[in-house]
């Protein structure tokens, strides 16, 4: 029974870091995508949708910064979701010539105040692209979005960029996006596989988003939903690298803990909905429906994952007289699992931030482990993630990005 036991641990952690592996080589190999959104003569008229709860601290500065974009000024419109934010607040957000929709519930929802603001908002757009208040986007990111647009992609990720790097888990927040976006993202492009969304910085062709929102009505992880509905109407999701949107890092235990709780909890409740849907697709031939709707919810989350192929070479070490499988086997899988870590992040990246970010590991991990047994009604519940970052201050901007 033992034996068993332990060929059916191997067997997941195996898949779990050969599918890491594979997409990691893809998207090293894959060339970066230059977006030739120069000469553009053609501008789609675009709705930035920010749903902002509570975010009376940031979004001032959010909406300011889109001031700075260059993009035709008729063709664009910025629209604040204000659920709960200051009588103050929403005075001066109208003041800086944002559309700002007041909205109320008695529990919120971002996939709430999206559908709130495309009832109240009509059919007069091309492209809305889902923003979050802290959210700053590069100057040209509408230019290459519209351009990704006009060649006939109607769903749009950004790279997401930190903001910041001031504290040890912003740092491990940034490389675990940094990880994230070559993974899942250009990886899965690289193989011709949909991108997954993460949320913010992502466009997509209007009348479809708004068909599509109507549909969702979770609480938390409403992006992992969308991006299956997206697949069902018959598109794929592209990923532009070049497209960088600036993106606040937790700056604190509790908040990556928090944070951590939301996503870890929403990837279980949405591997089980989508458990036979999954498998069915893969039946039909459509491995892109299964590799978002199972495989991605499947996999262990990567903080774990190290954590639990850490245990096992330490555990078959020292038993490995009554182990079924070798140590070295072990050993081979942890390394694999380092090396699909390790091809995404910048060389700069290491030589100032690793080990600040080896350092923060353990907590981080003994945070998540925690969480495991805590998860419980959490995907029933809006956990918000406070923003205050209004500035960009990241000293290895290039290396983050790449």
């Amino acid at each position: 029974m033992l034996t068993i036991i332990e060929w059916i641990l191997f067997a997941y952690l195996a898949g779990c870091v050969l599918y890491n592996l594979v997409l990691s080589v893809a998207g090293r190999i894959a060339r970066k995508r230059k977006i030739p959104h120069e000469g553009t003569d053609q501008f789609c008229r675009i709705a930035i949708l920010i749903p902002a709860y509570k975010e009376d601290s940031i979004i001032l500065s959010t909406v300011k910064s889109y001031n700075r974009l260059r993009y035709p000024a008729t063709q664009f419109e910025v629209v604040v979701i204000a659920d709960s934010l200051q009588k103050e607040t929403v005075a001066r957000l109208a003041s800086t010539g944002a559309r700002v929709l007041p909205v109320s519930f008695d529990k919120s929802t971002k996939a709430k105040s999206l559908n709130a603001a495309f009832t109240e908002l009509g059919d007069g757009y091309d492209l809305a692209l889902i923003c979050d208040a802290d959210n700053i986007l590069e100057t040209d990111f509408l230019l290459k979005i519209n351009h990704a647009f006009q060649s006939g992609e109607y769903a749009i990720q950004g790279q997401r960029v930190a903001k910041n790097l001031n504290t040890p888990f912003a740092i491990l927040d940034a490389a675990n996006e940094i990880i994230a976006n070559h993974i899942y993202r250009k990886g899965a492009n690289a193989l011709r596989l949909s991108s997954s969304v993460i949320g913010s910085g992502m466009a997509f062709h209007y009348p479809m988003i708004k068909e599509v929102m109507q549909e969702i009505q979770s609480t938390g992880g409403f992006d992992k939903v969308l991006q299956l509905l997206i697949l069902q109407k018959g598109h794929t999701i592209c990923y532009l690298e070049d497209a960088y949107v600036y993106d606040e890092k937790i700056a604190h235990a509790a908040v990556f803990e928090n944070q951590r709780k939301r996503w870890m909890s929403s990837q279980l409740v949405y591997l089980r909905m989508f458990w036979k849907k999954g498998w069915a697709a893969l039946l039909k031939g459509d491995v892109n429906y299964f590799n978002l709707a199972v495989c991605q919810n499947a996999l262990l989350p990567r903080m774990l994952l190290q954590a639990a192929l850490s245990g096992c070479v330490l555990l078959a070490f020292l038993l490995r007289q009554y182990t079924a499988i070798p140590y070295s086997a072990w050993a081979v899988l942890f390394g694999l699992n380092a090396l699909s870590l390790m091809l995404p992040i910048p060389v700069k990246f290491y030589r100032r931030y690793l080990l600040t970010a080896i350092i923060t590991i353990p907590r981080a991990i003994g945070i998540m482990v925690r969480l495991l047994f805590r998860l419980k009604g959490a995907d029933k519940t809006f956990i918000h993630t406070k923003h205050t970052q209004e500035s960009i201050d990241n000293p290895l901007l290039d290396a983050a990005r790449k």
